[in-house]
């Protein structure tokens, strides 16, 4: 193959993957914040379940989905672990982060417009009646506890059989138990769209520090022993 048919061949694929990430991230959101403002609408009435249970179906279709073009990333901190392990090239990061920030102001917009603007468009909130030391641990282990799956499942299924459930139930019991401290984020750009475009920008600096400490540690871990 020639270097333009290589080359050629390079942004093909990353178009794919861009389209691939922009499209599963927007799903996650939707369902994510999506589940949140219903459940505001509703009084309450849902609770937690509903708002755990929503994203997880969304993470662990998009999986299916979208696993084999993109590896399933939706979320720029699980994309800075993946570089840091070598799963993914330095010209691939701005691709990923691209397409997951985008995907992520769409789907806020989609609820927006279709589902409501309650609860801040389903932003992230920890709960300051806690100490701020445990809501900041608490967001590193969630964002770890997923991190650590999905390290799990690539290194052994690759993606395949029970993996997009595995995924998709690590975020459900991740918020099932510990948002009530943290809001169990594990994902910065599904804080940042709801957040900026509600302007509820107050805690955007625990989502966007946490969880990338969360996913990176779980990364180096990785990167030593695999």
């Amino acid at each position: 193959m020639s270097r333009t048919s290589s080359i050629a061949a390079s942004l093909s694929a990353n178009r794919k993957r861009f389209v691939a990430e922009l499209a599963g991230t927007f799903f996650v959101v939707v369902f994510a914040t999506g589940s949140v403002v219903i459940d505001a609408q509703a009084g309450g009435a849902y609770g937690t379940p509903f708002a755990a249970v929503a994203p997880a179906i969304a993470v662990a279709a998009c999986v299916y989905a979208f696993g084999k073009v993109s590896m399933a990333h939706f979320n720029p901190a699980v994309t800075v672990a993946f570089f840091i392990t070598g799963h993914i090239s330095k010209a691939q990061l701005p691709v990923y982060l691209g397409a997951e920030m985008i995907g992520a102001v769409l789907g806020s917009l989609f609820v927006m417009a279709f589902v409501g603007t309650e609860a801040n468009l389903g932003a992230n909130a920890p709960d300051y009646s806690f100490p701020l030391p445990l809501i900041v641990a608490v967001e590193v282990l969630a964002t770890g506890f997923l991190m650590a799956v999905i390290y799990a499942v690539v290194y052994t299924k690759g993606l395949k059989g029970f993996s997009g459930v595995a995924i998709g139930g690590m975020v459900g019991l991740d918020i099932l138990f510990l948002s009530f401290i943290s809001g169990a984020s594990m994902n910065p750009a599904r804080s940042f769209a709801p957040a900026v475009l509600s302007g509820a920008v107050g805690d955007l600096w625990l989502y966007w520090s946490a969880t990338f400490a969360g996913s990176s540690i779980v990364a180096f871990f990785a990167k030593r022993k695999f």
